[in-house]
C-alpha cells in the first residue's frame, strides 16, 4: 500500500492542541489534556446504483425491487455523512473523531463519496479499505484524520472456518523470531466467504496504535460462528502485541452479539470493570455497563435493546480506578501515566436519527422500513470512545 507521510509528533500536537486540549487548574498548577475520539457506525447497506457482476448487489440497482435510484443514493450519502461529521463535536472536538470504523459499505467508491460530501470534505479524512469476499459485497472501511492518526501500515485478515478435522483456523501466520504477521489465503471451497478483519496500524499522539474493524457473522448463523471470529481477533491482537511491544489495540465493529454474549465473555475473555484489568493483554469492554445498567443499546428489536456496535481495547489503555458511570469522570482524577487512557464511552443519539413515532418509535431511523422510504440513516446508532492524554 502507499503509505502516507508521517507527521512529527510536534506537528501533530500543534494541530490537536487548539481544538482538543482542555485546561485543568489544580494544586500542581495548570495542566493541559488532549482528548481523542474513536467511533464506529454501521452504514446499513450503503450501495451505489452500479451493477458489480462479482457480488449480489441486484437489490440496489435502478428499477430493482428495493426501489433504489440515484437520488436516493445521494440522499443516503448526505445523511450518513451528516451523522459522521456530528460525532464528538458536542464534546468540544471541532474536528470530530480521529478515526471512524464503518461497516456495510459496498466498495471504496461509496466511501469516497462520503469523505467528499459537503459535511466531511473539510475534515480531510483518508480511507483504509479492502474488498471483502462477502457474497453481497459489503465491506468494512476506516476513515482517519492523518493530522491526528498517522497510518503506517495495514492488512486484511480473512475470517477462516477450519477444515474438517483440523484446528488450523488462524487467518495469519506469525514468524516466531521476528513476529512478522503474514496473512493467509482462504481455504478454497472449505471457506465460508464472509467479512474479514481490517487492520490499520499507526500512531496517535506519539503512541503506537492498531485499529481492528469488524463485521462478524450475522444472527442468521449460530453463536459458534461469532465465537470463532472473537477467538481469531483475540489471537490477532496478541500477534500485534508481540510484533509491536506496548502497542495499544482498539477493536471495533458490528459484532452481531451483545457485550456479554459468549463471543465476548468467553472467546475474547473481556473484562467488564476497570478494576478487573490487570494486564496489557486483557481486553476491556465498557459496553456491558452501558447495556445492562444504563439500559441503552444501538439497535432495537422487538422492543428490546441490543448493543452489537462495540469498541473495546487492550488493558494498557485503562486506568483500573476509572469508574463506569453515566457521567464521565474528571480528567484530573485519571492516572494518565500510561499515556493514552480510556476516558468514557457513549452511544451517539441525535434526535434526527431517531424514529419519532409509530411502531418503531425510539429506534434508529432507517433508510427504509417495511419497504417505505424514510429518507433515514441506519438501523444502528453510532458508538464512540474517548481517550485522554496529558500533553
Amino acid at each position: 500500500m502507499k503509505r502516507p507521510v508521517i507527521l512529527t509528533i510536534i506537528l501533530s500536537l500543534a494541530f490537536v492542541m487548539p481544538s482538543l486540549a482542555q485546561k485543568h487548574h489544580g494544586d500542581q498548577g495548570e495542566k493541559r489534556y488532549g482528548m481523542y475520539a474513536i467511533a464506529f457506525y454501521n452504514q446499513e447497506n450503503l450501495f451505489d446504483t452500479i451493477d458489480d457482476p462479482l457480488i449480489h448487489d441486484e437489490d440496489f440497482l435502478i428499477g430493482a425491487t428495493y426501489g433504489w435510484d440515484t437520488n436516493k443514493y445521494r440522499r443516503k450519502v448526505r445523511n450518513m455523512s451528516t451523522v459522521l461529521a456530528d460525532i464528538a463535536v458536542d464534546k468540544g472536538l471541532k474536528n470530530g473523531a480521529a478515526v471512524i470504523g464503518l461497516a456495510e459499505v459496498e466498495n471504496r467508491n461509496v466511501v469516497e463519496d462520503l469523505v467528499n460530501s459537503d459535511a466531511l470534505r473539510s475534515r480531510g479524512y483518508r480511507i483504509l479499505h479492502y474488498n471483502s469476499p462477502d457474497a453481497r459485497g459489503i465491506d468494512c472501511a476506516m476513515l482517519y484524520n492523518p493530522r491526528i492518526f498517522q497510518l503506517e501500515d495495514s492488512l486484511y485478515v480473512y475470517y477462516i472456518y477450519p477444515e474438517p478435522g483440523s484446528d488450523d483456523w488462524l487467518a495469519f501466520k506469525q514468524d516466531p523470531v521476528t513476529h512478522e504477521i503474514t496473512t493467509r489465503p482462504l481455504f478454497g471451497d472449505m471457506s465460508h466467504k464472509t467479512r474479514g478483519f481490517l487492520v490499520g496500524i499507526g500512531t496517535m499522539a506519539g503512541e503506537k496504535m492498531a485499529i481492528i474493524v469488524n463485521h462478524w457473522p450475522s444472527r442468521g448463523v449460530e453463536s459458534w460462528a461469532r465465537e470463532r471470529a472473537a477467538a481469531q481477533v483475540k489471537e490477532l491482537t496478541l500477534a500485534l502485541q508481540r510484533r509491536y511491544p506496548g502497542i495499544k489495540v482498539v477493536i471495533m465493529g458490528d459484532l452481531n452479539d451483545d457485550p456479554d454474549s459468549r463471543s465476548m465473555a468467553k472467546a475474547m475473555g473481556c473484562k467488564y470493570a476497570t478494576k478487573e484489568v490487570t494486564s496489557e493483554f486483557d481486553i476491556f469492554n465498557p459496553w456491558k455497563y452501558m447495556l445492562r445498567k444504563i439500559g441503552q443499546g444501538t439497535l432495537l428489536y422487538d422492543g428490546k435493546w441490543n448493543l452489537f456496535d462495540q469498541i473495546v481495547m487492550t488493558g494498557n489503555m485503562v486506568d483500573p480506578q476509572t469508574p463506569l458511570k453515566k457521567k464521565k469522570p474528571k480528567m484530573s482524577h485519571l492516572d494518565l501515566s500510561r499515556g493514552l487512557t480510556f476516558y468514557f464511552n457513549e452511544v451517539i443519539i441525535r434526535d434526527y436519527i431517531v424514529t419519532p413515532s409509530g411502531r418503531y418509535k425510539g429506534s434508529p431511523l432507517r433508510t427504509t422500513s417495511s419497504g417505505v422510504w424514510n429518507d433515514g440513516y441506519s438501523d444502528h446508532f453510532p458508538t464512540c470512545i474517548y481517550l485522554v492524554k496529558e500533553l
